[in-house]
């Protein structure tokens, strides 16, 4: 069965989430008042998107990490008691997460690039876990079993980079360790980079095959598949898109507006398993290629029955 996810946003649905820079709520005359007003939308919104998303039989939806704006910045650090608008956003929340509950739909996050574990720079490590761990804190709220993350920066030694990740993957708290998952990408980390890694710390692999396709290793698509499903002990989550101007364009890591059927890989139709759909036409694409999956009569997630 195969759970298709949307990823953060919509193209043509009236749905929108609000985000802040920190220079504007440094303007701002109560900035508090401002955060607690974009919480309270950001949640009204999710509540639109968890009922398009089971209408539509989309079984997995990614939460933007700026969810709650600048929740984790040192100069605006807070929790939803300090906030003017506390008593609605906790009901707020609990109503999101009764919905989620209800519909049977995954919920996911997926931090922002800066995050970066296996840095040599103390700072930067310490802004990485304060990060994940604000993600850990609305994941609480809602259930969510996955932040996934990069592998991070090679920094001229991939084996000794690797080996500061699993340092300083002892520095995270347990609630973000039991959700932490970690990504290849079309640059530096394969699969056959992050799979040990990944058992030695029983962290699941998030497979993203257009990244394997841009930045090639000894594993093949399958072998990377069957490697990546032994790394989780729930419902994998694999990454899926399509180049822009196709495999034969010069920058084949920029994503297209929709996904061409013949990248979705045949060994994983017969899977158990969600496909986040990054694509730039969002909902459009998901329910394209939900419906050309299902010309194939592949059997995919329709509800909280499945």
């Amino acid at each position: 069965m195969i759970r298709l996810g949307l990823c953060c946003m919509f193209r043509a649905e009236p749905i929108k989430f609000r985000t802040s820079t920190l220079a504007y709520l440094g303007r701002v005359k109560n900035p508090f008042d401002h955060i607690s007003g974009m919480i309270i939308e950001n949640l009204l919104s999710l509540k639109k998107s968890l009922e398009y998303c089971y209408a539509h039989s989309i079984g997995c939806f990614r939460i933007n990490s700026q969810f709650f704006p600048a929740c984790s910045h040192p100069d605006w650090a807070y929790t939803i008691d300090d906030l003017p608008g506390s008593t609605k956003i906790f009901a707020l929340l609990k109503e999101c997460d009764a919905l989620r509950n209800q519909t049977g739909i995954r919920l996911t996050m997926h931090p922002d690039q800066f995050i970066v574990l296996n840095s040599s720079k103390k700072e930067v490590v310490e802004r990485a876990i304060a990060e994940l761990n604000y993600h850990a804190y609305l994941a609480d709220f809602l259930a969510i079993d996955v932040i996934n993350i990069h592998g991070g920066g090679v920094y001229g030694d991939k084996k000794q980079a690797l080996s500061r990740f699993k340092t300083h993957y002892g520095l995270l708290s347990e609630g973000v360790k039991k959700r932490l998952t970690v990504e290849n990408d079309d640059k530096s980390y394969t699969p056959a980079d992050l799979l040990p890694l990944c058992f030695d710390l029983s962290i699941p692999l998030v497979y993203d095959v257009h990244h394997h396709r841009c930045l090639k290793d000894h594993l093949s698509v399958e072998e990377a598949t069957e490697q990546a499903v032994k790394t989780w002990n729930r419902e994998p989550l694999f990454h899926l898109s399509s180049p822009l101007e196709g495999w034969e364009g010069s920058r084949t890591e920029r994503h297209h507006d929709f996904i061409a059927s013949d990248d979705f890989p045949d060994n994983w139709k017969q899977l158990s398993i969600t496909v986040e759909v990054e694509a730039k036409a969002k909902e459009l694409a998901v329910c394209k290629l939900k419906e050309e999956l299902q010309t194939e009569c592949i059997s995919l997630w329709s509800g909280a029955s499945s």
